[in-house]
């Protein structure tokens, strides 16, 4: 009785893979070559079981399968002072999630921030330079996670206070593959970044979001 037990608490037990930027980074839980952000000196956040992804995992009963966030990165494949990103952007990383029951996407704050190009809403034949562009990249992301993990349950978060042409796309491209869009909102920064405060208040309004 107590193997079927276990084999059963197993198999209800769901992986969870982020795609992100310096947001969901923390040092030694990221691939070696990416740039990590957490911990930083300027950040109350020293641990990574105060990290959002950590909190909720825990949270959940889930279990981590990867966490593919790279710090400074886009969506797109335009970074600061309007430099080729293709390498490091989210639509270049697709491939690292392993096998995960639950995708977290939280990107697009890079994008804001160094003023990539949006361009038009593209939802097919996406060459390289189409994907220069946020709106076509982030569609191109969307649709290839989709078919790279027809199982799994993707999630789309959304930082707070970015301009509102990041947003709107946001609401746009995701309503187009009917993918759950969490708006985040009130959450509290140093250094650009969340806090204690902030992780947490990222957490619970991921648990009251998803069902």
């Amino acid at each position: 009785m107590l193997i079927t037990v276990a084999a059963t608490v197993s198999a209800q037990t769901k992986k969870v893979s982020i795609l992100g930027d310096s947001y969901s980074t923390y040092k030694g839980y990221i691939p070696e070559h990416y740039a990590p952000f957490y911990p930083d000196a300027n950040n109350d956040v020293k641990d990574v079981s105060q990290m959002w992804w950590s909190l909720y995992i825990d949270a959940k009963g889930y279990q981590l399968e990867k966490n593919d966030s790279w710090g400074g990165t886009t969506i797109c494949g335009t970074g600061y002072g309007r430099m080729d990103s293709s390498r490091s952007a989210f639509t270049s990383r697709v491939d690292s999630l392993g096998t995960p029951d639950i995708i977290f996407v939280f990107g697009g704050t890079n994008d804001a921030w160094a003023g990539s190009p949006v361009g038009e809403y593209q939802y097919s034949d996406w060459t390289k330079e189409d994907c220069k562009n946020f709106r076509p990249a982030l569609a191109c992301l969307l649709d290839t996670l989709m078919k790279r993990y027809p199982d799994a349950e993707i999630y789309s978060i959304l930082n707070s206070e970015l301009r509102e042409e990041i947003n709107e796309s946001f609401r746009v491209v995701c309503r187009h593959y009917d993918i759950q869009l969490i708006e985040l909102h009130d959450i509290e920064k140093q250094n650009g970044h969340p806090s204690i405060k902030g992780m947490k208040s990222i957490c619970d309004q991921l648990l009251e979001a998803i069902d």
